[in-house]
């Protein structure tokens, strides 16, 4: 804070102190509410992205993930990627050399479902949020758009390893589409991977609850009534969808057909019905899953499963039907009272054994995305390998979202997303001390870390 706005903020106390009774309580709270604003808002640590230049990671352990582990080696970041990989690298003149020696050289983590940037306080504070439009059908929102580099959640998340997430809107049948982003960044166009990613369906799902305070259950002869008639407006939306695309493809062809008018919902559908992108289905039990891998056959959509509690028991449909799960039930507890307290935790283990192409992900709005290595640990402790339980979290993520290419490993000419740890990275116990995204060198600061160091020496 700088000294004039000091005795701004002076000089509006010390007149408040001169008023009395309602005036003055008013005042008071306004000026701590000022205070507060100021500090959350101050940008301090918001957009510290780095400097870019050539750097050596020397004398490190790598972990490709890709391929075997390199116990003493260098990692060549140049231009934003990877230049070279392994046990001696030649190193270009002006290479800025970091000796990692003791240390552990990973590629950043990627969260593959989340909300990141689209919700600073979900509680509170509505203006904060942008997950969801109204309305059913919202194909032509776009996540990218309401993404704001400057939320505090990104720097938590950061600092803890992560490199890359997926972010997507919630809200409507068709809520939208999601985005992949980097978590650095001054704009969306900066931190953009892919900037329309995937279509968000919430997918209708059977159920009897009838919500909270002591009503009775639905009937279930209604709830599958009420399920079926759901599932025949979303067909009916991609239906409209693809009689659309084929009326313009008709009506730019002969100009004698009537004239088809524009529908920005409509246009958003068409990559994803003609099977360009994926359509991501948010669905949690085993009778859902396998009713939206029915429906993304029927569809001929490339489809993805949001959620996947039950995944491993549709391991038929879904490998028949090449539909990969973002695991997000870690942190959830059992829906079923009699389902094992490790029933959740064993998920992705069981999903690796029937063979199901998945990741790992902590399916949060933001403040715990940062908790994305805790879960994949938990999984490794639940059946899941070691190695298995970081390509969670890392590869297999990439290859769900399809940047494999880019992301996900060690591998020369993929982009330069890698951290450095003192130990092992699934361990909450592990410190990140170097890390790069796009092949900039970030600082490791941020809301929590100012408070720190704030806080640490006071008694």
């Amino acid at each position: 804070m700088n000294s004039k706005m000091r005795d701004q903020r002076s000089k509006a106390f010390s007149a408040a102190l001169r008023l009395s009774g309602l005036t003055l309580a008013f005042l008071l709270t306004a000026h701590c509410l000022l205070l507060t604003v100021s500090a959350q808002n101050d940008g301090s640590e918001q957009n510290q992205t780095g400097k870019a230049g050539t750097f050596a990671i020397m004398n490190a352990k790598i972990v490709t993930v890709s391929g075997s582990t390199i116990d003493n080696g260098t990692v060549l970041i140049q231009n934003g990627k990877i230049a070279a990989v392994g046990p001696v690298v030649q190193l270009p003149g002006g290479t800025e050399k970091i000796d990692a020696k003791g240390l552990t050289v990973y590629p950043g983590m990627i969260d593959a479902a989340t909300n990141m940037g689209l919700a600073e306080i979900s509680l509170g504070v509505p203006g904060s949020v942008d997950v969801a439009e109204t309305g059913t059908m919202n194909a032509n929102a776009k996540a990218i758009k309401g993404i704001n580099p400057h939320s505090t959640h990104i720097n938590i998340t950061r600092v803890n390893g992560l490199t890359t997430v997926m972010s997507f809107p919630t809200g409507g049948m068709i809520a939208g589409q999601a985005a992949v982003i980097n978590l650095n960044g001054s704009t969306q166009d900066e931190m953009a991977v892919i900037r329309e990613y995937g279509l968000v369906v919430n997918y209708p799902r059977l159920s009897t609850f009838s919500g909270f305070g002591g009503r009775q259950p639905i009937d279930l002869s209604e709830a599958v009534k009420r399920r079926d008639a759901q599932l025949d407006e979303l067909k009916k939306m991609f239906t409209d969808a693809a009689n659309y695309a084929r009326a313009r493809e008709a009506s730019a062809r002969d100009r004698t057909l009537p004239f088809t008018p524009d529908d920005q919902a409509l246009d958003a559908m068409l990559p994803y019905i003609r099977g360009e992108r994926p359509v991501l289905f948010l669905a949690e039990r085993e009778r859902d899953i396998r009713s939206a891998a029915k429906f993304a056959a029927e569809m001929k959509l490339k489809g993805v499963i949001i959620g996947g509690q039950d995944a491993w028991k549709a391991a038929d449909v879904l490998k028949a039907n090449n539909i990969s799960v973002i695991y997000t039930n870690i942190y959830q507890l059992p829906v079923r009272d009699d389902d094992a307290y490790d029933y959740l935790y064993e998920g992705p283990a069981k999903m690796q054994a029937a063979g199901i192409k998945y990741c790992i992900s902590t399916g949060n709005d933001g403040p715990e995305v940062r908790d994305l290595p805790y879960h994949a640990g938990l999984a490794a402790a639940f059946g899941l390998s070691k190695d298995d339980a970081l390509r969670s979290v890392t590869l297999y993520a990439a290859q769900v979202l399809g940047i494999d290419d880019k992301l996900g490993s060690i591998d020369v000419g993929k982009v330069a997303n890698i951290v450095v740890t003192d130990g092992d990275l699934l361990q909450p116990t592990t410190n990140i001390k170097y890390e790069f995204i796009n092949g900039r060198l970030l600082p490791l600061t941020s809301r929590h870390t100012d408070l720190f160091d704030s806080f640490k020496d006071r008694k």
